[in-house]
């Protein structure tokens, strides 16, 4: 019976078959862990401009200490969150956390502006309005991209029969990084 060299083409083809499957899934897998590098840079430079706003603002002296504490509280919040999903961005709790903290910067960052629309005040904040709304466009492009490479990565392990190979090699959903723009910002 194992002689039959009808049997060793079906176990050729299914090995074949499974290694170019699993082939496919690591590539999709990387294009996530990829797309995110991208995402995490773009995020990185979004807390670099939170910390020169601190900075410029405490020079300035034009932040009050709950302001204050409202950013630092945010910005740590974010950094960690942005470690947690950077070490593991294909785990779901990881980019909820993210996205999370992402919306808590959001929220504070209009509480830090003044509310007077006095010229000096708008002078002042101008340039830090447009390099908010500069680095929160380029973080949604890259969220795009991030969310693009994660439903092309759930959609190839929930394949069948690529599914049964993603069940044997461990690999589980991810899921999509929520960035809304908020009406206020």
């Amino acid at each position: 019976m194992w002689s039959s060299p009808l049997i060793w083409i079906v176990i050729a083809i299914a090995l074949f078959w499974a290694v170019g499957a699993y082939n496919r899934l690591v590539r999709l897998r990387s294009a996530v862990v990829q797309a995110f590098g991208s995402l995490d840079a773009h995020l990185v430079r979004w807390l670099a401009m939170l910390g020169e706003f601190d900075a410029a603002q405490v020079t300035a002296g034009t932040l009050d200490r709950h302001a204050r504490s409202l950013l630092q509280g945010a910005t740590t919040q974010l950094t960690a969150c942005l470690a947690v999903a950077r070490a593991r961005p294909l785990k779901a709790d990881a980019v909820a956390a993210l996205s999370a903290a992402c919306a808590v910067v959001d929220t504070v960052w209009p509480t830090l502006l003044p509310d007077t629309d006095a010229d000096d005040n708008h002078r002042r904040m101008a340039p830090w309005r447009a390099r908010w709304d500069e680095l929160r466009t380029h973080n949604e492009q890259a969220a795009r991209i991030f969310n693009d490479a994660v439903t092309h990565y759930n959609a190839g392990i929930a394949q069948f029969p690529a599914m049964l190979l993603a069940w044997i090699f461990g690999f589980t959903p991810a899921r999509v990084l929520s960035i809304a723009r908020e009406g206020n910002s």
